[in-house]
């Protein structure tokens, strides 16, 4: 990987507007916010993507025994969410001895919207899928249940397999393309993505899009390989060693675009 983000000179035009394709922060010192202000530029938000949940109804078609397991596995706060409102339709308790793996820290804290945390046994990584399969290598005996979307990676599963756990998928939510059709006269400079399912969305809802001078900037090299599958340009990288964040990434091309 390159240690610097290189831009395509033939497309570095004046950035005044950007679409972020996720919720506006809830936190105002948000860093997409300082961006806008310190550049003087139109940063809006727009989640491309929804969750919603599986019915109960569809849950039991999986045959999934929750009780059977020894340990769940959460690597989101919707994961957490529809794993218990699943609970609560079946009337299920979870009992005391049952085990928490999860990604980072916000997500086991999470998990007090739901249980008693101090009371029950909670591993947590701080951030990375990798970090969250060494903890579960430690615990290879426990009976394994991994909550996700109908759209996940495979890293868990993979590892899962490779090392013969005993581990179930059970599908509690799914990944859908939002409406976006309020959206189809309104153009920007850059629109952000990050994942692919963001960009199935963009063509969801608006199959004759054409790229043109619009900059996409992508989160990850999935999101990366998803635009250039959809024969569009990846215009802007992130993460990178000199942009660690999306925000990051776009404030090295706009300061290059806009010539500051």
């Amino acid at each position: 990987m390159s240690e610097t983000i290189e831009f395509d000179q033939d497309r570095l035009n004046k950035v005044t507007s950007i679409l972020v394709s996720q919720s506006r922060p809830a936190d105002e010192n948000s860093p997409y916010f300082e961006l806008a202000e310190k550049y003087n530029i139109k940063v809006d938000f727009r989640p491309f993507i929804q969750v919603d949940g599986v019915s109960f109804k569809e849950f039991r078609k999986q045959k999934i025994n929750i009780l059977s397991h020894t340990a769940i596995i959460f690597t989101s706060r919707n994961a957490i969410d529809h794993f218990f409102r699943i609970c609560e339709e079946a009337r299920i308790e979870m009992p005391a001895g049952m085990k928490y793996f999860c990604i980072s820290e916000q997500t086991a804290n999470y998990l007090q919207k739901y249980i008693l945390v101090r009371k029950r046994k909670i591993f947590n990584g701080t951030k990375t899928a990798s970090e969250l399969i060494d903890l579960i290598r430690k615990h290879k005996n426990e009976k394994f249940l991994y909550p996700c979307s109908d759209v996940r990676k495979n890293d868990i599963p993979e590892f899962a397999d490779a090392e013969d756990l005993h581990f179930n998928e059970a599908v509690m939510y799914q990944t859908v393309s939002a409406d976006l059709s309020d959206l189809e006269e309104v153009f920007y400079d850059i629109i952000a993505f990050f994942s692919p399912s963001g960009i199935k969305s963009l063509f969801d809802n608006f199959p004759d899009f054409k790229q043109n001078k619009t900059r996409i900037a992508a989160f990850g090299t999935t999101t990366a390989k998803a635009v250039e599958e959809a024969n569009m340009q990846v215009d802007i990288l992130a993460p990178m060693p000199n942009a660690p964040s999306m925000n990051g990434a776009l404030e090295l091309y706009i300061k290059k675009a806009n010539d500051i």
